[in-house]
């Protein structure tokens, strides 16, 4: 569970009613039915149109994806797969097939598999970073859903502000429902910009670190099983991967060990 997301939406909307509640107008004031339909309604029918059904049916479940999520922590991936370089180095590469039912990775599983089984180690290099490139690709689509969601519902805020401003201007002969017709104009552009920036933009972006994060997990465990493949020393096996992860996330032993190396090199 991302406590973050629940507590960056939870706050935002909270700051924004918050601010309305406490303002000279009611809360009466800013709810507005045919607002509302023409923001989502508006929003979703675009996206509609630019989607194929089957995608717009994945919404949930990609949505969900942004507050659920199994971290796996690059370190501590690092350490494994150096574990199963020892067992290879040791043992001999077979020996790694016994330890595949408790990898919970199926990617790392499908990876030592094929080294197993003795597969090209260019093939295996190629099975691999053809996944990771169709895992872009498909978390690249759930992003795009919610960018478009995102860039429609304000433009249909705006759309609504106009059908209200027509509606407004064709009844002139009141002049004391002007400033009320104009306020509920403006209710849709309000409500777009809302639900754009709390909920659409700010899940594609979450979605985005999602992919980043899960490319890096991935593309440590490509290089860690063609390492063990060639039959690289585990200490070799670490240093390769611990250049995925930032010098801060290492730890002091293993920058020191890597400045002494650095320095007999010197």
């Amino acid at each position: 569970m991302d406590i973050a997301t629940i507590i960056g939406s939870f706050l935002g909307w909270l700051l924004i009613i918050g601010a309305i509640f406490i303002g000279p107008v009611s809360m009466k004031s800013y709810l507005d039915v045919p607002s509302v339909l023409i923001v989502f309604g508006g929003a979703f029918g675009a996206t509609l149109v630019g989607f194929p059904i089957s995608r717009i049916k994945q919404l949930p479940s990609v949505a969900m994806k942004a507050i659920t999520v199994k971290e796996t922590s690059p370190k501590e991936l690092i350490e494994t797969i150096v574990g199963y370089a020892e067992v290879a180095r040791r043992d001999g590469i077979l020996s790694l097939e016994s330890l595949t039912a408790e990898m919970d990775d199926q990617f790392i599983v499908r990876g030592i598999q094929m080294a197993v089984d003795g597969t090209d180690p260019e093939l295996i290099e190629q099975i691999m970073e053809a996944e990771l490139d169709n895992q872009m690709v498909r978390h690249a689509t759930g992003k795009a859903l919610f960018e478009a969601l995102g860039r429609y519902a304000p433009a249909f805020g705006m759309i609504g502000t106009l059908i209200g401003l027509v509606a407004m201007l064709a009844n002139m002969s009141d002049p004391a429902a002007i400033g009320k017709g104009m306020a509920a104009a403006l209710l849709t552009t309000l409500y777009g910009a809302c639900v754009a920036n709390l909920m659409f933009l700010p899940v594609a972006d979450k979605l985005a670190q999602r992919a980043s994060d899960e490319v890096l997990i991935k593309t440590i465990i490509i290089q860690g099983v063609m390492s063990i493949q060639s039959g690289d020393n585990p200490r070799i096996v670490e240093q390769k991967l611990l250049t995925f992860i930032p010098p801060s996330s290492r730890s002091k032993g293993d920058e020191e060990e890597e400045g002494g190396k650095l320095r007999m090199a010197a």
